[in-house]
């Protein structure tokens, strides 16, 4: 029965939680890392430092958006050398097929849960700005 549900999360693109069906390896919750959150406000600082993820991980991070301003992250390449599982805000989860930005209007909490794909230099950033504080600099290896 195991081996059904998980042929047809896999058929159906349901993969989110098939760790919870028996499902091995890359979804069986063995190859997760959780990333530190990356944080929208004024003047502020997107993150600490870059990422350097592994090819074939499967990630997790949040967004915190403060709501000082109306914010944006912007990341076309980023979004396609990776296969985002869901998206999840207010517990509402959303699995889409790409992402080209994400924006905030007012405060809140995103959740992006995705594998690594194809290695690269990569960046996500808040559009118009210039700075390297709202700029993440992320390797894919």
């Amino acid at each position: 029965m195991k081996k059904i549900i998980l042929a047809f999360a896999l058929m159906t693109g349901f993969t989110a939680h098939a760790h919870e069906y028996g499902a091995a390896g890359l979804l069986g919750g063995n190859n997760k890392e959780d990333l530190p959150p990356l944080t929208l406000s004024a003047g502020m600082p997107l993150a600490d430092e870059g990422w350097t993820l592994k090819s074939g991980t499967y990630y997790e991070f949040e967004i915190e958006a403060d709501g000082s301003q109306e914010l944006a992250l912007e990341g076309a390449a980023f979004f396609r050398a990776i296969w985002i599982d869901e998206i999840v805000i207010e517990g509402l989860e959303i699995r889409p097929l790409g992402l080209d930005s994400v924006e905030f209007d007012e405060a809140g909490t995103m959740e992006i849960g995705f594998v690594a794909i194809k290695p690269g230099r990569y960046t996500l950033s808040v559009p118009g700005s210039t700075g390297d504080m709202q700029r993440l600099d992320i390797t894919i290896e």
